[in-house]
């Protein structure tokens, strides 16, 4: 059972330009307890899209404490292989992503945390986030705003399917996981990240804001 907390910049796609989102899979200098993480800082291809050069300016703070120990996930799953459980940020303290390896799952699966009371996020709509990414392969968390204490903004039609499945039809305040199939996330993968071909990735993710 690998513990992931946080590492590092993200987005999966947002990365591609700094450290930002969807699949954006850079690592931090610092690494939480009983985490594990990669050390490069990827700067994303396609199908991942140029990361936003300026970090978010509303509502731009992620918690960098480590999340408590023990207490029921929010959410457990099984996946075709091992199994995740995640539990969403608060207002004092990163995510928990506990995965039991090599987790992967044949489609993306969306799972609500907690739900917040703002607008539904449209597809197009560019929005703020923070979040932590975790190879389900290894456990490793691979990218995290959470790390760096900064949200990231980016448009949800230039990041890479899996994370617009995560977000998009969500309310602005709600925390939300997504274990996300390889060919939503990274079907060829993303060496510069340590994803490998065929990687399914699991995100912790807190929706900030939203403007369309």
């Amino acid at each position: 059972m690998n513990s992931s907390r946080v590492s590092s910049s993200i987005v999966l796609a947002v990365c591609a330009a700094s450290a930002a989102m969807a699949l954006t899979a850079c690592s931090s200098d610092k690494t939480p307890p009983s985490a594990k993480s990669s050390s490069s800082s990827p700067v994303f291809s396609e199908p991942a899209a140029p990361a936003p050069a300026e970090p978010a300016t509303t509502n731009s703070s992620c918690p960098t404490a480590a999340p408590a120990s023990g207490g029921a996930p929010e959410w457990t799953l099984t996946g075709a292989t091992g199994s995740v459980a995640v539990t969403g940020s608060t207002d004092a303290a990163a995510p928990r992503v506990d995965v039991t390896t090599p987790f992967s799952v044949a489609q993306t699966e969306v799972h609500t945390l907690r739900a917040g009371d703002g607008p539904v996020v449209a597809p197009t709509a560019t929005v703020s986030v923070c979040y932590m990414g975790v190879d389900g392969r290894d456990g490793k968390v691979f990218d995290s705003s959470y790390q760096r204490g900064a949200a990231v903004d980016f448009p949800l039609d230039g990041v890479v399917p899996g994370f617009q499945k995560a977000i998009a039809g969500q309310k602005v305040g709600s925390t939300v996981g997504v274990a996300m199939s390889s060919a939503d996330g990274y079907p060829d993968g993303e060496p510069r990240a340590g994803i490998q071909k065929g990687d399914s990735l699991v995100f912790a993710i807190k929706i900030l804001s939203a403007s369309s």
